[in-house]
Order: C-alpha cells, then sequence, then structure tokens
C-alpha cells in the first residue's frame, strides 16, 4: 500500500488513500519530530524537549511511550513503516519521497540543475505541496522555530521561481503577484530585484525606476541602510537599458564567498589533505563533515584553509567562515547565535528577519542552505556543543572544523571523521624555513639550520616565528639566532607542557631584536584588558599619542605579533600574549601599573562620556568629576557602537582595577556600562559589575560610593528577581542618602523602590514611592529626570485605575520627553499611555501607541524594555479580537525573554501561548 507523510500544514498520514488517524496534537508532534528528521536517530530527551519544551510533565517519558506505542499501532499493518527503538534513540527508516517536506526540498534541488522550463514545473510542484503553515496545529518552542524557519524555506523557493519564470521571459505572468508581493515585503532586495526587471521588461522604466527608489527610501527609514550592490548595479542598468544582458546578478541569490585568504607558504600534508577529501566527498545524507584536531600552533587553520581554497569549485553556492575563538585566553568563545546572526544575512536573509533564540535560528540556517553546495569552515571550535547547532541537515553542504578538542561527541554522535595534526616532518619543517629565509642560506649554514629545526620541533608556528626574525635580517648569521634560542628559558603553557620550552624560545627570540620602544609595546600589550585593544587604548597604555601608537603596531603588524582584526583593532595570538604579559612583568615591571592605569582610566573616562550621551541627566557626586562638556560622541548611535565594541574591555578594566584597588574608577566605570546593559537586558552582566563597585565602595569607606552601588545592585537584583535582596539594598541607599543629605539619590531610591513594590503586586505601595521621587525631583530643576518621574507615577496611578491622575501624569512627561527630544522617555511614556488606553477600552489607541513606543525601544536599542511592551500590546491584540496579532505578539515577546535570561516571564508568556 502507499504511504504519505504530511508536514506542510496539518500534519497528516495516508495509507492506501485512507487518512490514518494520529490522534491529539503532543502525538502527532512525536510523529512529526522523528518525520522531520527522517532514518535519523531521536534520543528520548530529544523527542521530550520537542514535544514538552523546558516544561515537560512530571512522568514526561511514560507519557511518551504511550504516544510511541500509539504510533506503532497505527502502522501496525503497513508494511516499511516501523518506528525502531534503538541504543541511540528512536528512528522512523522511510523513503524520503513518502514525506511532503522532503519530497519539496528535493524538487527544488532537481530543478536547480534543470533546464528552466523543466526547472519551472518542479519548482512549482514543490510549491503546491504546500496546504498551509508547516505543522499545522502543533504548539511548542520547537514545533514554532521549524515552522518558522520551514516559511523562510518557501520563501525562498518563491523566490527561486520568480527567477526561473523571469528567465524564460514570461513577466507578464507574475508582474501583478509581484506587486503584491512588494507590498507585504517591503525590504526583500531580492524580490524588489525581480519586480524591477518585470516592470522594465514590460515596458514601464519608469515605474521600475520609481520602486527602485521606493525601497532605497524604505531601507534608509527602517534599518538606516542602503541597497546592496545588486540592486544598486540593476539600477543603473535599467537606466541604461541593459537588464536583458546582465540581469541575473540582480535577481540572484547571496553567494558569500568569505575565505580568508590562504596562507602564502604552506608544506606537506598530503595524507590529511586526501583525508579531508575522502570525509567531505558529496553525500546523499546528512551533511559530510571532518575535523582537523590538534595542539595549539600545528597548522590547523593553515590546513583548512589550504584545502578549501583547493576545493572551492565543488561549492558554488559559496562558502561560509567563522572564527569561533573556542581558546581565546581573554574572553568567552563565541556564541553559536551570533555565528549564525551572521551566516543568515550573508545567506541573505535580512538582519530584521533573523530569529534570537538560537533554536529559531538554527531551523531557518538549516532551511536556507537546504540544497545548496555550499562549505561550512567553523574556525577554533572550543566543543561540540559550540558546533552542534551551526551543522547544516542538508547532505549537500559541507563542514570542515578545527580545534585543539578531538571533539568526541560528535564522532559519537555523527559519525565525523577527525584528522590528527601532528608536528611537521623534517623535510617538511626545512621546506618551510626554506620559504622564509631561502634555500642558499639554508645550505650555507647547514648547522644552524638543524639547530633552529630541532629548537622548533616540528612546530608550525615557530617555524613561522623563527622564519620570519631570520627573514627580516638577512645579513645576520643564523648562528647568532640559535645562541639566542639556547639562553632562553621554557614559557610554561597550562596543559601544554611539552610546548613550552620551544615556543618560549620562540617568542623570545623575536622578541629579542625589536627596537626598545616596540618591545615595550609588545610588553605591556600583553598586559592590556579585554580580548583585543583599540589604538586610542593602545595610546594610553604606552603613554604615547594615536599617531606614535599606530606606528608601533604598524611594526608588531609586521612581525605578526598582533593583528587587526577589524580596522584599528588589535589582537594577539593567545600563546604570544602569555608571552608578551611574561616580558611586561618581568621587564617592565615599574612602568606596567602606570600603564594599566592609565588605560582604565580611559576606559572610564570616554564610558563615562558614552554613559552621558545615552542618559545626560543624573551626575551622581560619588562619580567624581563631571564628564567633559565634549564627549566625542556624535550621538546615540556613536555610543552605543563605542560601548558594543569596547563592551569585553571595560569589564575587564572594571576587574582590573577592583584588583589593584583603584576605588573611584571601579564603579565609574560600573556606571559607563549601566544604561547599555538596562537597555539590552544584560542582567546577569549588571548584576556583576554593580556587585564588583558595591565591594570597592566599602572597601574605599565611601558612603556616598555606598549609597550609589547599593542602589544600583539594588536595581539589578529586582530585574533579576531577587526582590527581597533588592529591598534591601534600596532601602540601605535611601538611608545612606538621606544621611548625606542627597535628594537625587533619595529620589532616585525611591523609583527603585516602586518597582520592587510592582513586582510584588503592592501597586499603591509602589504608587507612594512613586509620589515621593516625583515630590523630590520638581525641587531639582532636571526636566528629564522630573519626566521620568511623572511617567512613573502615571504607570502606577493607572494600576490603581486612577485613569485621569495617570493621564496627566504621562501627558506631562511626553511633553517633556518631546522638548528633550528623549526617544528612549518618548518611547516609555507612549508605552504608558498605551496600557491608560487599554484600561480606558479603547484599543485603537492603545495599539498607537504600543506600536510607536516599540518603534522608539528598537531606535534606542531597548530589547529589555521592548519585550515588555510586546506582552502588553499582545493583552490589547486580544481584547479587540485581533488573536493572530496576540500570538505573534507573545510569541515574539517569548524569544526576548529567552534571549535575556529572563527565564520566569518565558514560561509564564509561554503558558498563555499553550492555553491560546
Amino acid at each position: 500500500m502507499s504511504v504519505e507523510f504530511q508536514l506542510l500544514g496539518e500534519v497528516r498520514a495516508w495509507v492506501g488513500g485512507v487518512e490514518v488517524g494520529l490522534g491529539h496534537a503532543r502525538q502527532r508532534c512525536v510523529l512529526a519530530a522523528l518525520l522531520a528528521e527522517p532514518n535519523r536517530r531521536q534520543g528520548l530527551d530529544v523527542l521530550v524537549d520537542r514535544v514538552w519544551g523546558d516544561r515537560p510533565p512530571r512522568q514526561a517519558r511514560s507519557t511518551l511511550y504511550g504516544y510511541l506505542y500509539r504510533l506503532r499501532q497505527a502502522f501496525a499493518d503497513v508494511t516499511g513503516v516501523v518506528i525502531d527503538r534503538t541504543q541511540a534513540g528512536y528512528v522512523l527508516p522511510v523513503d524520503e519521497d513518502v514525506v511532503d517536506l522532503h519530497r519539496f526540498r528535493g524538487l527544488l534541488r532537481r530543478s536547480r540543475g534543470e533546464e528552466d522550463r523543466v526547472a519551472r514545473a518542479s519548482v512549482e510542484e514543490a510549491l503546491g505541496l504546500w496546504r498551509g503553515p508547516a505543522l499545522s496545529g502543533l504548539g511548542g518552542a520547537w514545533a514554532e522555530a521549524v515552522r518558522r524557519g520551514l516559511a523562510q524555506e518557501r520563501w525562498q523557493a518563491v523566490l527561486h521561481r520568480n527567477d526561473v519564470v523571469l528567465r524564460l521571459g514570461r513577466h507578464g505572468e507574475v508582474l501583478a503577484e509581484l506587486s503584491a508581493m512588494a507590498e507585504e515585503n517591503p525590504l526583500d532586495e531580492r524580490l524588489a530585484g525581480q519586480l524591477i526587471v518585470a516592470l522594465h521588461r514590460s515596458g514601464r522604466q519608469a515605474d521600475a525606476l520609481h520602486h527602485y527608489q521606493v525601497v532605497r527610501r524604505r531601507l534608509a527609514e527602517e534599518l538606516g541602510a542602503d541597497p546592496g550592490p545588486d540592486l544598486r548595479e540593476l539600477h543603473q542598468l535599467v537606466l541604461a537599458g541593459e537588464v536583458s544582458v546582465r540581469e541575473e546578478r540582480a535577481v540572484a541569490a547571496p553567494t558569500p564567498r568569505e575565505l580568508p585568504a590562504v596562507p602564502r607558504l604552506f608544506v606537506g600534508r598530503a595524507d590529511q589533505l586526501a583525508r579531508i577529501d575522502k570525509a567531505l566527498a558529496p553525500s546523499g545524507g546528512a551533511s559530510p563533515m571532518s575535523a582537523v584536531v590538534g595542539p595549539a600552533g600545528s597548522g590547523k587553520t593553515s590546513l583548512a584553509l589550504h584545502w578549501a581554497h583547493r576545493a572551492v569549485e565543488r561549492f558554488p553556492d559559496g562558502q561560509l567562515h567563522a572564527d569561533l575563538r573556542g581558546f581565546d585566553p581573554t574572553g568567552p568563545p563565541v556564541s553559536p547565535s551570533v555565528v549564525m546572526g551572521r551566516f543568515l544575512t550573508a545567506l541573505g536573509v535580512p538582519a530584521a528577519s533573523v530569529p534570537t533564540e538560537v533554536e529559531a535560528q538554527t531551523a531557518l540556517y538549516r532551511s536556507v542552505v537546504a540544497g545548496r553546495r555550499l562549505l561550512v569552515v567553523l574556525d577554533n571550535a572550543r566543543d561540540t556543543d559550540q558546533v552542534l547547532p551551526l551543522l547544516p541537515g542538508s547532505g549537500t553542504c559541507a563542514v570542515l572544523i578545527t580545534s585543539r578538542h578531538r571533539l568526541i561527541g560528535l564522532a559519537a554522535t555523527h559519525g565525523m571523521p577527525t584528522v590528527e595534526l601532528d608536528v611537521l616532518s623534517d623535510a617538511e619543517a626545512r621546506e618551510l624555513l626554506a620559504g622564509h629565509v631561502g634555500a642558499q642560506r639554508m645550505h650555507e649554514e647547514p648547522d644552524a639550520v638543524a639547530a633552529l629545526l630541532e629548537w622548533c620541533a616540528g612546530l608550525p608556528l615557530a617555524v613561522a616565528v623563527i622564519g620570519a626574525r631570520a627573514a627580516a635580517y638577512p645579513d645576520f648569521p643564523l648562528d647568532a639566532l640559535v645562541a639566542e634560542l639556547h639562553e632562553a628559558d621554557g614559557l610554561d603553557l597550562p596543559g601544554a607542557t611539552e610546548l613550552s620550552a620551544s615556543l618560549r624560545a620562540v617568542f623570545a627570540a623575536s622578541y629579542r631584536v625589536l627596537p626598545p620602544p616596540v618591545a615595550r609595546a609588545f610588553a605591556l600589550l600583553g598586559a592590556a584588558p579585554g580580548p583585543d585593544t583599540s589604538s586610542a587604548a593602545a595610546a594610553e597604555l604606552l603613554g604615547e599619542s594615536t599617531p606614535r601608537a599606530r606606528q608601533l603596531l604598524g611594526h608588531l603588524e609586521n612581525w605578526h605579533l598582533v593583528r587587526q582584526h577589524v580596522p584599528g583593532r588589535y589582537r594577539m595570538h593567545d600563546l604570544v600574549r602569555l608571552y608578551a604579559a611574561e616580558r611586561a612583568r618581568d621587564d617592565h615591571r615599574a612602568e606596567l601599573e602606570a600603564g594599566l592605569r592609565r588605560v582604565v582610566l580611559h576606559y572610564a573616562r570616554t564610558g563615562l562620556a558614552a554613559e552621558g550621551v545615552l542618559y545626560p541627566y543624573e551626575d551622581p557626586s560619588a562619580l567624581g568629576e563631571s564628564v567633559p562638556a565634549d564627549p566625542g560622541f556624535a550621538g546615540e548611535a556613536d555610543a552605543l557602537t563605542w560601548l558594543a565594541s569596547e563592551y569585553g574591555c571595560l569589564s575587564a578594566a572594571q576587574e582590573l582595577a577592583a584588583r589593584h584597588g583603584w576605588g573611584a574608577v571601579v564603579w565609574q566605570l560600573a556606571w559607563s556600562l549601566d544604561t547599555f546593559q538596562r537597555r539590552q537586558g544584560l542582567i546577569d552582566d549588571q548584576l556583576a559589575v554593580w556587585r564588583v563597585a558595591m565591594e570597592a565602595a566599602e572597601r574605599a569607606d565611601d558612603d556616598a560610593a555606598r549609597a550609589l552601588t547599593s542602589w544600583r545592585f539594588g536595581s539589578a537584583l529586582a530585574r533579576g528577581a531577587d526582590l527581597a535582596g533588592a529591598s534591601r539594598h534600596l532601602h540601605r541607599a535611601l538611608e545612606l542618602s538621606r544621611a548625606a543629605g542627597d535628594p537625587s539619590g533619595r529620589a532616585s531610591a525611591h523609583q527603585s523602590l516602586a518597582w520592587v513594590h510592582e513586582q510584588r503586586g503592592d501597586d499603591k505601595s509602589a504608587l507612594d514611592h512613586a509620589t515621593r521621587a516625583l515630590t523630590i525631583l520638581r525641587t531639582l530643576g532636571v526636566e528629564m529626570r522630573e519626566a521620568h518621574a511623572l511617567n512613573q507615577a502615571g504607570w502606577y496611578a493607572a494600576k490603581l485605575h486612577d485613569l485621569p491622575l495617570a493621564r496627566a501624569h504621562c501627558g506631562a512627561a511626553l511633553d517633556l520627553a518631546r522638548r528633550h527630544g528623549d526617544l528612549d522617555a518618548q518611547a516609555r511614556t507612549r508605552d504608558s499611555l498605551g496600557y491608560i488606553a487599554h484600561l480606558a477600552g479603547d484599543h485603537d489607541e492603545a495599539i498607537t501607541h504600543y506600536e510607536q513606543a516599540l518603534a522608539g525601544f528598537h531606535e534606542v536599542g531597548a530589547l529589555y524594555d521592548y519585550a515588555d511592551t510586546l506582552e502588553r500590546l499582545a493583552d490589547t491584540h486580544t481584547a479587540a479580537g485581533h488573536h493572530d496579532r496576540a500570538t505573534a505578539a507573545l510569541r515574539r515577546a517569548v524569544s526576548l525573554f529567552l534571549s535575556q535570561h529572563r527565564i520566569p516571564d518565558a514560561h509564564r508568556v509561554a503558558a498563555r501561548l499553550e492555553d491560546a
């Protein structure tokens, strides 16, 4: 009997043309989970997670066994449909052609190699398999993530169909549909290009040019971006009347070419290259993958890039590359979410359409790459967990990973072959050194060459550094370099003792020949706080002008001791940095502390200036001198960009200042980060920096600092849902401010206590504290602080259903915020006015206020507030009968709560979705 499974719509199954009863939604979710990845084993914990998410019932496993039993019974008489149980989990082995999802993908893959007339039929057959949103009727985070990813996959198929139709010259058949699609998706540049081509071919050149201008304005207004190069080129072609010649570039999907340059010198490794060739040969099943593993400095990245460039023709749809920084000693590994976000934008997904939660990103990523012949290179992976979300699901994609770890987890779960990379053979090391110093010099000093190679011990990094040092001084005898190596001590690297002696000798040989100012710069940079260093920070660290610092950094770049990973920001390899820090402690101890103090003060001074741009209305006395009138930032966007790029450095600088007992700078750095962390929803980070600041204030015996840090730490605790701790610290801040005669501090503490009482459900006490704050602030003459207090008091008045008072307070707050051009304050007040309108039953007005608030929060990067407003907008949509809009808003709120680690909020809203 014929069998058919359907996932592109409601989950259904048919046997011999008769529908099979699959039971309730969660039981159908089990079948969908097995069919979404057919012939791949699914562990019991994985199935539980996909059915119930992070809120499984107490007897989840027993319940799941029941679902699996009933599904087995439903297909008991069907040959070839058996849910097998193995040690690794459950698997449903079926021909992928009987599952509409995989037939859809197969038709699309086939269409890309077909002549256009045949391809059109294949694509339209694929699109005809859709009967509605995928996995209709199934709830939960997994189903939603898959549904969102498949919706994007279907959208890409529609765009592919449009390309084919346009190549066939049948623009008239799709012109009306393209116009309607463009109305609904105004920021999709690929779609815009297709419509422009169709309009031009229809003799409507003016309309084609007009649509380009419409898209250009929308991109500028909503994203602050210009059209991409393909759309700009298409515009020029339309102006020249040459679209028929070169239009394909304008409508084609992006083809990423992200591979870094191949290393100039590469020797040997023939066996390893052959093993990678075999491992990454085309596969009809899961993505072929391989990992190159070995110790630091063994040339893993060089080997991977050499193979990738050699095989580039096998991957015509592009190559993606990411340095995962798995072993960076100064910062955490790059999160899979960050990498996937960048990959998705490189693959043509608009940045605004990239989900925030990892599971949804993974589903979308795998959907976008499905059927594409792509190479994904993941360099410097920390462990299996960092890599797993980045693996494509399509057998047309290949993955090459490098890591110091063996990644046994991937080898066990995915059968991934690994290529062990050892040191170079004597012949290979000799060939590599000859590439640096030349064959003639090698021939003239055979004994010195032998000694150098012995010290390098076949480590490519060591050979490269020695070779670069020797090549820089072609007239020096190699014996002099050998003598320096013999005089050096070992480099004590934790966990890599077998490499220690050689590496310290290699780095010492390079360090000792640096001119004294360059050697000093190298050493001090090794001790700089943070994962990297800007040229401005380097100047402060070194006590030099910025141009002179750039010159010194340029010398170090030439010696390959630092590199610019982005323009103006310098990073050392982790092993090089360890050696440089040793040299700073041993050779420059007298000036090390002074240099570190200068750079920490630079971060504090500039950070306070950035914070002053974001929130210029408060200047606690504990911070010391006021920020200069001209902070050097063009506006909020400039300040936010600086804070984002220096975020790791600011945190590291605060830790360094605390270790050295540098008093006020510790809480100055915490204040510098405060608004940025609040807007981004970085609650854990905010708690950490204010805890450090509060401890520093206690050691300094500074009451003003104690008041400030108790207030901000208490506020952070409140955001982290520790209301008891928050109340304790905030009351302490209130008492300290009262004792010091600091009305501004008292007002701040009252405002934070109001929020704590609100979280406890005591809106009357919340209004009392807010009113006290407002009374104080009206005497201080700082209008925007009064505006915030008015808004807060208006909010609590609304919660107590005193709507006239609420409108009066919030209306006055909005007037002040508008007068000062404060977008953040306007958005907050719009949120309050939306709530007031909602309580009054004016749903249209409430929705308008909420949408304006969301636009403002988006503009200033206030993700924390954005999430709260989304939930309130959903309440109003529900009250107005807009159930689909309410559901969409709640789902987006859950995603944001999860990304901000606001787990109780995420659970609460997810429960609302389940009950809807």
